[in-house]
């Protein structure tokens, strides 16, 4: 009866470590939860570009890894790139910008 009771054990917990594992972030990856956070912060600040008075920024590239958020794709003036960081900057639960947007 111990050895059933240690073997269930056994089981229950290695069962539980194989389930959590996959639930969790590596450098290259994001768990299900940063996933989510990732696709709502993009989506605000896709929202918040679009929103500016400038008008030209909807076409900027928007990707988000880990509160991290990357700006890409081409702006006519260093002001419009300035202000595109500037704002996704503002965007609740960035942690960081990398504007590598591209003055034509």
């Amino acid at each position: 009866m111990k050895n059933i009771s240690r073997l269930l054990c056994a089981v229950t917990i290695s069962a539980f470590v194989a389930l959590t594992a996959g639930c969790a972030s590596t450098a290259t990856q994001e768990s299900t939860g940063q996933i989510v956070d990732s696709s709502i912060i993009t989506t605000n600040v896709k929202a918040a570009l679009a929103g500016d008075d400038l008008g030209t920024l909807t076409s900027v590239e928007v990707e988000t890894f880990k509160d991290i958020v990357q700006l890409s794709g081409f702006v006519n003036t260093e002001e419009e790139k300035t202000t595109a960081g500037t704002i996704a900057e503002a965007v609740d639960g960035v942690m960081k910008v990398e504007n590598n947007l591209i003055v034509k």
